[in-house]
């Protein structure tokens, strides 16, 4: 357990990284750090301890980006999405014209039910005005002191009616 201090720039030559992914390092690893004299900071690592393999800069299969093999790619996916706005507006152009047709047959029974509204509301006033008449008219006769046989059989219940 052998510890030895480096400065930042130290510590990346000897892992074969730059002093920037040896700060970064010693940071995630919480590695102890003291400031010189000289006010560079010195890290505190047990050599033995650490191992560290820095990330490669190219991908590990070494492809390159290809411009135009993307740029295909994404013409075509221009072309599928063109393709299925068109069918989706065709569907929606004939959802639209369902929607105008039922619309107008709203508008149509919405103005029939206010027209039969107002003509429920005219007889109920003639009915009211009529009956306010045959009250009157009731009202001027002399009653009636006799009430038919046929009158009372009718207001008898059903089973006295039958049991005579």
């Amino acid at each position: 357990m052998a510890t030895e201090m480096f400065t930042y720039r130290a510590l990346g030559e000897r892992l074969g990284c730059s002093a920037e992914a040896a700060r970064a390092l010693a940071k995630r690893l919480r590695l102890s750090r003291q400031l010189r004299n000289d006010g560079k900071a010195v890290v505190v690592v047990d050599v033995s301890e650490i191992t560290y393999t820095p990330a490669s800069a190219r991908s590990p299969a070494g492809d390159r980006w290809d411009a135009r093999a993307a740029t295909e790619t994404l013409k075509a996916r221009i072309a599928e999405l063109e393709a299925e706005l068109a069918k989706v507006e065709a569907t929606s152009a004939g959802h639209r014209e369902d929607f105008e047709r039922e619309r107008a047959r709203v508008d149509q029974l919405l103005s029939e039910l206010l027209t039969a509204t107002a003509e429920l509301m005219a007889a109920k006033e003639a009915t009211g005005r009529l009956e306010g008449e045959l009250a009157a008219l009731r009202a001027q006769q002399r009653p009636v002191t006799s009430v038919p046989v046929v009158a009372a059989a009718a207001s008898r219940p059903w089973w006295r009616r039958r049991s005579g």
